[in-house]
């Protein structure tokens, strides 16, 4: 099973669309998440849309009451638990607050994906592996346009950073 992870996408406000690559990526994944961010209830429909409805999504701080998603949601994909969160707040205690958060609401085991920083990360924090896919689009504070793929059999996942220079 392939997972796109997208986040930060601020279209309209910071970015005109999702790049052609992004989309395709997007499109071809079994399953897609997107950690917050879209800016207005057509981009998460586009998203959905592009996902062929195998999506879970959360809001993001610039995203209003409007986007009628969770601010946490956890979806399961081929024996893998992933809690999804925008990652809200300061940078500093950033990766205290989303393993927090994965830790309140998934499996001791469970993979944290989160966004807002526009930073793309994989690491281990606190016992708990946390997934940042950046900025789909590029969008400003991030230099570079990113995404992540995750590959997913029998519980094992192997996760690939895609990056575009943006700047």
């Amino acid at each position: 099973m392939e997972l796109a992870i997208i986040s930060d996408t601020h279209v309209p406000g910071r970015a005109s669309g999702l790049p052609d690559w992004v989309r395709e990526r997007v499109e071809a994944a079994d399953y897609v998440v997107h950690a917050g961010d879209f800016e207005t209830p057509s981009v998460v429909d586009q998203v959905r849309s592009l996902a062929g409805g195998s999506f879970t999504g959360v809001r993001g701080n610039i995203d209003g009451t409007d986007i009628d998603l969770p601010e946490v949601a956890t979806v399961e994909c081929d024996g893998v638990e992933f809690v999804v969160t925008h990652g809200t707040g300061d940078r500093i205690g950033y990766e205290d607050r989303v393993a927090a958060a994965v830790k309140e609401h998934g499996r001791p085991d469970a993979v944290g994906i989160a966004g807002h920083t526009h930073e793309a990360m994989d690491e281990v924090h606190d016992g708990v592996r946390l997934l940042n896919p950046g900025s789909a689009t590029g969008a400003d504070p991030a230099t570079e346009t990113t995404m992540m793929t995750a590959t997913i059999a029998d519980g094992d996942i192997d996760v690939t950073l895609h990056r575009e220079d943006g700047w």
